[in-house]
């Protein structure tokens, strides 16, 4: 009875809301989009643009401006209903599986659920906190790539500091491709949450897509007073609640045997006991962390093989970052004592980690560690890199990408793991004299991302201390660096002859006609990966050159030049039998017909044409 008066009140709520006069409903609308605070019955449906773009994991565009960059985001559309290639819209750093077919790719962690699917997100600020009633997103390109939209109690725009910060999933996916690369308006049916937002975050997977997904604005809509209908959710077991108590672990389920007295007896295991060890440790390493922690609580034999530090070798915590604490990591300190590989990636937002955590376990388990994935950790600070250095002797692998706020004497705390093999220092703020430290004391350094490191002031200087130091580069990412000349690119090529990757998008300063594009693709014959993006001077001469040279070259992007033609790019295909990917967006002298013919002859090549409608 309750739950059907419930329901008629929601109802009659909703008529009400649905039956104010057009003049209110202009009035609401004009104020939302104006930013301004309306005062409106509470269950008014609110509908309102994002006033600000708080976070984000990666982005197509530059810091220093609003070409192709997240911060697109906010406020109305600027493109909408408009579909093609438009750089006022907000587009991520990658897409399909091009990347994750790279050497500079990180092998994947175990253990990652099935239903994690997110690769980078992006998280929104609305004026006015409401229970949602509907999310928009508005996707002008190849749309898609949303698997998951979630909502945060806290409000960023408090001056309070945030305190029981919940996340509560309004609607997730799987990574889909949509049926043509036009326009649409995205709005999945959400579920009802019991707190008022005014934080979302979308998370994105493109590995589906043809091509960079581009969206334009989000809308939020909501009332202010929570429906009667909104449902609490049951609390569920997650990885902090590791309770080793005798109760918990008593032998449950197992088989019965007639006691002296009568009454049923436990044996000990079961057909468990005639498992071999190692049968029941194959067994569990396919469950997902938060399952391993609810079986340890079952028995005791589960609870000894759930706490073996074998299970415990790769631990990725980036699926559980909404949930992931302190007593997280303390509870699960006490398993890793193998730890080799550790993904913190998007952890301890809003104080969720702090120093004093994230180092205590460091400083327990970090002795082991060669892996570490720290990508948009936003609670690292100078100490915490000291605490890395000096607890993770040796550590080969470390992603700081989209660390942003890490001040720059930070960085310098890097040179001393002098075995490092993989350092991704993308959206950092580190500066030249960091990066040459790093260079002079990390000599085994094989992968090095650099991309959109705006406070490098000379990339000449980092190019001839790479050519110097790092002789066994394999592979690097120079996206946006803008002060890299020809000089610095011969010298780089000269002393990294390992070469496989170089990404040289949208860097201005290098000029075809210096030759320097053709000594790159003669004393780079094992080049797989050249990123030319946005260089307008790249000619016929260097593409010859590369398919003269290369012919190993499997990914080549040279978007935005005016000065190579289709019988060129036919000569590079004819020379290059491994080349699967090949961008020319917006080169004037290929037009849609000439990639069409070339298509035909080429049919494993994913030749790449955007378009703006």
């Amino acid at each position: 009875m309750l739950i059907l008066l419930s329901m008629f009140y929601y109802i009659c709520l909703r008529r009400r809301s649905r039956s104010g006069t057009r003049g209110e409903a202009l009035t609401s609308r004009r104020a939302v989009e104006s930013g301004q605070r309306a005062v409106l019955p509470v269950s008014v449906e609110v509908e309102q643009y994002a006033k600000e773009v708080l976070d984000f994991s990666s982005h197509y565009g530059s810091e220093n401006s609003m070409s192709y960059t997240m911060w697109n985001l906010a406020g109305i559309p600027n493109v909408y209903p408009s579909s093609g290639d438009f750089t006022q819209t907000a587009v991520f750093r990658a897409y399909g599986k091009w990347w994750e077919q790279c050497a500079s790719a990180p092998l994947a962690f175990r253990r990652t659920p099935n239903g994690f699917h997110s690769q980078d997100y992006i998280e929104l600020g609305f004026e006015e906190p409401v229970y949602p009633t509907a999310v928009e997103v508005f996707e002008t390109y190849y749309p898609g790539a949303i698997v998951q939209i979630l909502a945060c109690s806290h409000n960023p725009f408090s001056q309070n500091p945030p305190t029981d910060v919940r996340w509560e999933v309004l609607w997730s996916g799987e990574p889909t491709k949509a049926l043509t690369p036009q326009a649409r308006q995205f709005s999945p049916k959400i579920k009802h949450i019991n707190f008022p937002t005014n934080l979302l975050r979308l998370e994105v997977n493109s590995s589906l897509l043809d091509y960079y997904t581009e969206l334009d604005a989000v809308i939020l809509r909501g009332v202010k007073e929570r429906p009667m209908l909104a449902l609490y959710k049951m609390p569920l077991i997650d990885i902090s609640d590791l309770s080793d108590s005798e109760d918990e672990m008593s032998d449950v389920g197992g088989p019965f045997k007639p006691g002296g007295d009568g009454k049923q007896q436990r044996t000990a295991n079961g057909y468990f006991d005639k498992l071999p060890y190692e049968l029941i440790q194959l067994i569990l390493s396919h469950l997902t962390l938060p399952d391993l922690c609810r079986l340890a609580q079952t028995c005791k034999l589960l609870h000894q093989h759930c706490c073996d530090p074998l299970q415990y070798t790769q631990l990725s915590l980036q699926p559980y970052w909404a949930r992931l604490s302190d007593a997280s990591l303390g509870h699960l300190q006490s398993r890793c004592t193998l730890l080799q590989r550790l993904n913190l990636s998007w952890t301890g937002s809003r104080g969720a980690l702090t120093l004093t955590g994230f180092s205590s376990f460091m400083k327990a388990r970090g002795l082991s560690l060669v892996c570490l994935e720290l990508s948009c950790c936003h609670f690292l600070n100078e100490p915490c890199l000291e605490v890395i250095a000096q607890a993770c002797p040796k550590l080969q692998e470390l992603n700081l990408s989209s660390c942003d706020r890490l001040h720059p004497q930070a960085f310098t705390h890097i040179s001393k793991l002098s075995h490092l093999r993989r350092l991704v220092l993308y959206r950092t703020k580190i500066e030249q004299t960091a990066i040459l430290s790093i260079l002079t004391f990390c000599p085994e350094i094989r992968h090095l991302n650099l991309g959109s490191c705006v406070r490098i002031e000379d990339y000449d200087v980092v190019a001839s201390m790479l050519a110097t130091r790092c002789r066994s580069l394999c592979s690097l990412d120079l996206w946006r660096c803008r002060n890299l000349t020809d000089r610095g690119l011969v010298e780089l090529v000269t002393g990294c002859r390992m070469l496989e990757e170089l990404d040289l998008g949208w860097c201005p300063t290098l000029q075809s006609s210096t030759g320097c594009f053709q000594q790159l693709a003669r004393r780079l014959p094992r080049l797989r990966k050249l990123f030319l993006t946005a260089n307008r001077t790249i000619c016929d001469s260097d593409i010859e050159e590369l398919a003269a040279c290369c012919p190993a070259l499997q990914h080549l992007d040279i978007l935005g030049t005016r000065l190579v033609s289709s019988a060129s790019l036919k000569k590079l295909l004819q020379s290059c039998p491994q080349l699967v990917l090949l961008d020319v967006s917006f080169c004037s002298q290929v037009d849609t017909r000439a990639v069409q013919e070339l298509t035909s002859l080429f049919p494993s090549v994913a030749i790449k044409k955007s378009f703006t409608q």
